[in-house]
């Protein structure tokens, strides 16, 4: 697919901001931030927002969902509207993203957007709590308990708005999601938004929504992310995944690096590693002090920082506009994270680069992601790597692998010949004198038994 095309799926090129309905205030952050047509998720989900309706939007990551349900907030709340828009995410990263995207829609409006979320003392919250903030944006657990503290009144929420249903239940949070909406007694409004809607999420729209319409453009909306970023990888062996790393940022000479990998143990040891190679780098991960992870990102925010490595976790809070590479140090295997990833480059319109290491036995991940992206990955070949021997380690442990996969077949075909003994010192074998028979008895009933008449 061309990038063409793929423009023509993002962008309702037929729709501008401006035949939205949008306030003015709002347009002008909207065409500061470089924004001309509006994606086909806003310009589906944003005329619904604003007519007031509860709305079950589904869409694909990446294709411009929070600006879709972002910017209807910023229109129907008012300034006197204090606690007025609650939003809901699943991750702390994702609510410092999706509050700094409204407070950039929306500055030029007068309202005060107010992330909230685990991690950050609870004091510096309730202070901003008491200047009456008219959106919050919190996880569950967050919001919750600053409710119960008497700083967060649910009966103030005019619209209620949850982002990314499928991942807040994905990790637990079915009961929290309940409890707030269950004590939404007042007449509001309600959104969910989602990369997937399930039988549950479909439920709790039935039980907590007013009617509500459903909005799906899955098969119409392609990837905003996808559209902008040039993708490629590369095939390496376990081994050499370090090495190859090294080898890419001394050659590409990337100007500011995001590196995604699975784990937080990895995090920290790749980090270690490029430390050791006078590479300047951090690592961002769940297991960092909220503290710790403020500073790394304010670093990177202002260009103090030329490589960074992250957890999945900590994939989709990263907004930065400088990154220029992301790199997939591990492949993801639910290539949703993928996208998320290299979501974290080509920000604000601009192009970025993302490249992916895939070892041999990971090409059915690779095909995975291509077709969620509908974008052929092209592999891309650094000839002056020198790839290294495979280890004596992973030789030894293939060939005890290989003998230990030889003998279960052995002793299966030993199985099928052995004949269990059934009288301990006496005649073995299931036959008379443990004698197992080789051919047909001599005498025979010869077919002279006629078949019963029925």
């Amino acid at each position: 697919m061309n990038a063409k095309n793929v423009d023509l799926e993002i962008f309702d090129t037929e729709v501008t901001f401006e035949s939205l309905g949008l306030n003015e205030k709002i347009l002008k952050g909207v065409h500061a931030a470089g924004f001309n047509h509006p994606t086909v998720i806003q310009s589906t989900l944003i005329p619904q927002s604003l007519e007031g309706r509860d709305i079950l939007g589904q869409s694909r990551t990446g294709s411009g969902k929070t600006a879709a349900f972002g910017l209807p907030a910023l229109h129907l709340i008012e300034q006197e509207d204090s606690y007025g828009g609650l939003i809901l995410v699943p991750t702390r990263e994702l609510a410092i993203q999706v509050a700094k995207e409204m407070e950039s829609l929306g500055k030029h409006t007068n309202l005060t957007v107010v992330p909230i979320y685990g991690g950050q003392k609870i004091g510096t919250q309730i202070t901003k709590l008491e200047k009456r903030p008219q959106i919050i944006v919190g996880t569950p657990g967050r919001v919750m308990d600053l409710h119960q503290r008497g700083h967060l009144p649910y009966n103030k929420i005019k619209l209620a708005i949850l982002d990314e249903v499928d991942r807040m239940l994905d990790i637990g949070f079915r009961e929290d999601i309940r409890k707030i909406l269950g004590h939404l007694k007042q007449k509001h409004q309600t959104i969910f938004v989602s990369a997937t809607i399930s039988d549950e999420i479909k439920r709790l729209a039935k039980k907590y929504m007013n009617n509500p319409k459903s909005i799906d453009v899955t098969d119409s909306s392609g990837s905003l992310t996808v559209a902008q970023v040039s993708q490629e990888y590369v095939t390496v062996h376990p081994w050499d995944k370090q090495k190859l790393l090294y080898h890419v940022l001394a050659t590409d000479e990337p100007h500011m690096t995001l590196i995604f990998c699975k784990t937080k143990a990895t995090v920290d040891k790749l980090a270690k590693f490029l430390t050791s190679k006078n590479v300047e780098t951090a690592a961002i991960h769940g297991d960092m002090q909220q503290s710790k992870r403020n500073k790394v990102m304010t670093a990177l925010r202002k260009g103090n920082l030329q490589t960074l490595i992250a957890s999945d976790l900590a994939a989709r809070g990263i907004d930065v506009d400088g990154v220029t590479h992301v790199i997939n140090y591990d492949v993801p295997e639910d290539p949703e994270i993928y996208v998320h990833r290299i979501g974290r480059t080509a920000r604000a319109g601009r192009g970025g680069e993302a490249l992916m290491f895939v070892t041999p036995e990971q090409g059915h991940m690779l095909t995975n992601i291509e077709a969620l992206t509908n974008v052929e990955i092209v592999e891309k070949q650094y000839h002056e790597f020198k790839p290294s021997p495979e280890p004596k380690k992973i030789r030894a442990q293939k060939k005890a692998e290989e003998a230990r996969i030889e003998e279960a077949r052995k002793a299966k075909s030993r199985s099928k010949l052995d004949v269990p003994s059934t009288q301990e010192g006496k005649d073995k074998g299931s036959f008379p004198g443990g004698v197992v028979p080789t051919g047909l008895p001599n005498k025979r009933m010869g077919g002279r038994i006629r078949p019963r008449k029925r």
